[in-house]
């Protein structure tokens, strides 16, 4: 009887402490750890990014220096550059702008408020080389930001190849 009594209590004590275990283990009861990663600032994908140190030129040379005025083109429109502009095209922008370029991609088709604007159109072909550079870099209505996706100079290839577009005749 006494062993009985023994075996009882050591399975009793053993049920305590799995069930114990359970409750931690399907997360009834959560025990925050301490986790040095959660402690320091961190920043999400695309969110408000740090601006530019002072008196600092990016690697890839100066972009847009904030209050100036629009940037001037330093990249030739030459073969290579249109080659690079047009494959950059169809990577970020042909999705929207679509594939003649008048803003009818099939996601720009999507949109019911604002399209995408017409690449082929007087009104982007006015602008200057450093006004369609902002556009990529800083983004406009739904167009999002670039200037995270691509270098300086693919920015600029993407310039060249917008500005070698035909404008329709009136």
């Amino acid at each position: 009887m006494r062993l009985f009594k023994q075996l009882l209590i050591v399975f009793v004590a053993l049920a305590l402490l799995a069930g114990a275990l359970m409750v931690f283990s399907y997360d009834i009861i959560k025990i925050q750890w301490v986790g040095f990663m959660g402690l320091q600032p961190s920043f999400g994908n695309m969110e408000e990014p740090l601006p530019v140190p002072a008196r600092s030129i990016p690697v890839d040379g100066p972009a847009y220096i904030p209050g100036g005025i629009a940037p001037e083109n330093p990249v030739p429109a030459d073969a290579i550059s249109l080659a690079r502009g047009a494959a950059l095209y169809a990577i970020h922008c042909q999705m929207c702008h679509g594939v003649d370029h008048d803003g009818r991609g099939p996601v720009g088709n999507l949109f019911q408020t604002t399209r995408p604007a017409d690449l082929n159109s007087v009104l982007v072909q006015s602008l200057s080389d450093g006004g369609i550079f902002l556009v990529i870099s800083n983004g406009f209505n739904l167009m999002p930001a670039l200037n995270e996706n691509l270098t300086v100079r693919e920015r600029w290839d993407l310039v060249n190849f917008v500005r070698s577009l035909t404008v329709p005749a009136p």
